[in-house]
């Protein structure tokens, strides 16, 4: 199972080094990681996806927070969130096959950045899923490249979890829980 971890980190130098050599002592592999600027000045959000079970996981978070510089490890797993990555695909685009890629583009909401002859660079946002199934249709065309920043991840402050909400929906079942 893939595991998603929010770290609050004091935004100092050698911090993302401790976290990686962590990692690469136990063995551990980071899919995704994505580091930026919080809320407060001086602290840095990074977003990890690491694969794992629970209990790795936990010992893994244990691990973390005996390094100097961590604030807070938070799973967000099983926590509604909102998650978005971003995507720029270099995508190979004749005159013949432009206008199909700007239709798969246009249905989901991505944004033509570069135009050549014979190329066009989208950029995609949106959760994991899209990219995905973006990437699936516009490969029959020719990706020549591909950017992906990783995943970002915010919790939800409404507690709603629209993955459940989507899943429900598309079954169409209806359960409201007070």
């Amino acid at each position: 199972m893939r595991h998603t971890l929010s770290v609050l980190v004091e935004d100092e130098s050698g911090v993302l080094s401790r976290i990686s050599g962590l990692f690469a002592r136990r063995g551990f592999n980071i899919e995704s990681l994505a580091v930026g600027p919080a809320e407060k000045q001086g602290i840095s959000r990074i977003t990890m996806v690491i694969p794992g079970d629970n209990r790795t996981i936990e010992q893994l978070i244990k691990q973390l927070y005996k390094l100097i510089n961590i604030l807070k490890v938070q799973d967000v797993t099983n926590i509604p969130c909102v998650e978005r990555e971003l995507v720029l695909l270099k995508i190979k685009a004749s005159k013949e096959n432009r206008s199909a890629i700007l239709e798969i583009a246009n249905i989901f909401r991505a944004k033509v950045v570069d135009m050549a002859y014979e190329y066009l660079i989208l950029e995609v946002t949106g959760d994991p899923g899209k990219m995905v199934a973006i990437e699936q249709l516009l490969s029959q065309y020719g990706i020549m490249e591909i950017a992906r920043t990783g995943k970002i991840s915010l919790i939800r402050a409404s507690n709603v979890n629209t993955e459940l909400l989507r899943y429900n929906l598309s079954k169409n079942i209806v359960s409201v829980d007070l």
